[in-house]
């Protein structure tokens, strides 16, 4: 099954199952994001959990592969300067430098090329800006066999369970790492700060 079919699935059940639990750790993400006014894009913006919880001063940008999550993130930005746009984590369709700063939360798990979809996100963010991401990843050298076990059947449906931060900076040059903070999970999950340099 294609992630597209899958998350067009989810998105009436998402809010429900993935909101509560995620709230906290979101709210401690968005908390980094610089307060003056900018350009912000939220690659992979889903049903728009992140909306309710961001300062109205900024021009904000979602996109999503999926019109059915698209949809939903509507409800969610009321009170915000907000435009959706569908399209690729993978390939976004934005000029170099577009954005001064950027939000993926619970994308980089999802997609097949986690370090592409950085990478991209990286391109399209402006030098000083940061790049905050809340997301599920194994410590480098962590066996997990569990969790690399059913990651490929995960990843069909879902999300990718074997996701390394390490491998994926290394990969992406152009960033600094600011902050790296357990958070849900035994630490599984982690608040993510990135400076464009």
């Amino acid at each position: 099954m294609s992630l597209k079919i899958s998350y067009t699935l989810l998105a009436p059940f998402y809010d429900w199952f993935i909101g509560p639990a995620s709230r906290a750790a979101r709210r401690r993400s968005l908390a980094a994001l610089p307060s003056r006014d900018g350009q912000v894009l939220l690659n992979g913006v889903g049903t728009g959990l992140d909306l309710p919880l961001l300062p109205a001063g900024h021009r904000y940008a979602g996109l999503d592969l999926t019109r059915a999550m698209l949809m939903r993130s509507r409800a969610h930005a009321a009170r915000l300067d907000y435009t959706c746009v569908q399209g690729n984590s993978l390939a976004l369709p934005f000029r170099d430098a577009s954005f001064d700063h950027a939000v993926l939360h619970l994308i980089l798990a999802v997609v097949p090329e986690p370090a592409q979809a950085l990478a991209e996100t990286v391109r399209v963010v402006r030098q000083g800006g940061c790049i905050l991401i809340f997301d599920k990843f194994l410590a480098r050298g962590k066996r997990a066999p569990l969790r690399r076990l059913l990651s490929p059947l995960a990843a069909r449906i879902a999300t990718r369970l074997d996701v390394v931060l390490d491998d994926l900076l290394e990969r992406v040059p152009g960033v600094d790492l600011v902050r790296d903070q357990p958070s849900l999970a035994g630490g599984w999950f982690r608040l993510i700060e990135l400076k464009r340099l």
